[in-house]
This record gives C-alpha cells, structure tokens and sequence, in this order.
C-alpha cells in the first residue's frame, strides 16, 4: 500500500497500526515506520516525552501529519510502535563459549547502551517515556520481555556445558547437577530459571541508572555478572522439588 509523505494529499485506505510481536512490514512501510521511528527518537531527545508531538514528527519523518494520526492516533502510540520496532532487530545475546563470559559480556552490552554518547540518549528517552505513558510502559514490558527471552539461550547453553546445576544445591561438573537430559536447563521436577538469571545481571545497572543516577561502566558490569554468576551455580535460580523430594525419601 503506498504511504503518504508530506508531498502527498493525505488521502487513501486506513492503514492498521502494527501490533507488537507482529512481523515487520516491508517495502515502503517498513521506510515509513523507519523514518517515524527516527523522528520520535529524536524528539523524545531533544524534548522529552511532554515535549513531543506529532507535528514534531510530521516535519522530521516527512510523513503527513494526516497518516500518523490516522495510523498511530496520538503521541502514545507512535512511542508504542518506535518501541515495537526497536524489539524486532536481529540482535543475539553474547556466546563467548562460556557462561561467565556471555554474562560479562551481556553486561557490557547494558553499560553501553546508557553511556555511549552515539545510543544512550535516546535508550534512556525511551525509558522515560514508559513513566508517564501506560501504553508507552506496555510497550516496554514487551521490549524487553522479548529481550530476556532471547537471552535464555545463554543459560540453557551453559547447562548443556555443565556449568550450572539444576537441581537445588547440586555442585556444578557433577552427574546430578548435568543429568544426559538437561540441556534445556530441565530436570525432573526442577528448572533454572533463566529469566531470572538474566535479569539479576541488568538489574542493579538499571537501578543505578535510572534510581539512583549513579554512574556505571565495565568494572560495575563485571561485579554485576559475576554476583550473578555465584548466585547461579549456588542454585538460587533454580525451582522445583526434585531436591526437597530427594532429602525426604534419603535414609
């Protein structure tokens, strides 16, 4: 379906705004939602999400004012969308071959992102946003449940490498924390979870971040990790009561 620009009369077939979790649109779409997403960006930066209109982001995107109204309604759901769009990119979690080394590496990432003068702006515009907008904030659980999701792959690797127990206080490198079948990060009646893994790594970046402002860079990611890290192998992530079931029937 064409897409109007500025030039154009404003006129045409509604177009239904992406929902998340949709498939990207391509061709012109896709540019449109690109050259949207850019705009919003931008002028969640420069002014910050009270500051930000639409007509703001008709003159940056040139996009007619008329089909952002018709396909995103209102400042909400152009934010909604540019966070919908941020989620659909190709990015994979670390894979250093280890899990000390992928967590470090994850940690990095987030330390980064908030502090490289070239991304942080706009991240952290974004995640202001989500407090004085609920769609905007949906829009971000979704973000960033997908983000955790995608990180998961990290932990079942390192259970498939030995590395981490799934039974509750198992030792790590033993035929009970490792059984043939755990791969997965599963063993009967007990499971890592690995969400929570991931999270406890970010988790203290994000509370100096945006709590309590302090600065951060690699030597608080590494501490993060590595808290992370101990915490996973003494089994604190891990649920179920294979272990609990195990004790009560040993004589």
């Amino acid at each position: 379906m064409p897409d109007e620009t500025a030039h154009e009369n404003g006129h045409g077939a509604a177009d239904a705004t992406p929902t998340p979790g949709t498939r990207r649109p391509g061709g012109r779409t896709a540019r449109t939602r690109d050259a949207v997403r850019d705009a919003v960006l931008a002028g969640l930066t420069e002014h910050g999400y009270p500051g930000l209109t639409v007509e703001y982001v008709a003159a940056h995107s040139g996009v007619h004012k008329t089909t952002l109204y018709r396909r995103w309604k209102d400042v909400e759901g152009l934010v909604a969308d540019a966070l919908d769009l941020a989620g659909e990119d190709s990015w994979t979690p670390p894979d250093t071959g280890s899990l000390e080394g992928d967590l470090r590496a994850l940690a990095r990432e987030v330390v980064a992102s908030f502090t490289d003068p070239a991304v942080a702006a706009s991240g952290s515009a974004m995640i202001a946003a989500a407090f004085q907008s609920e769609r905007a904030a949906v829009a971000l659980r979704h973000y960033y449940a997908e983000r955790f999701a995608r990180c998961e792959v990290i932990v079942e690797r390192a259970v498939a490498r030995g590395e981490l127990p799934v039974h509750p206080g198992a030792a790590p490198d033993t035929p009970e924390a490792t059984p043939p079948h755990a791969a997965s990060g599963t063993a009967p009646g007990s499971i890592i979870d690995a969400g929570a893994l991931v999270r406890a790594v970010s988790a203290p970046l994000f509370f100096r971040l945006f709590i309590t402002r302090e600065p951060v860079d690699d030597a608080l990611a590494d501490q993060a990790a590595a808290v992370a890290l101990t915490a996973a192998r003494a089994g604190a992530f891990t649920t179920g009561s294979t272990a609990s079931t195990s004790r009560g029937t040993t004589s």
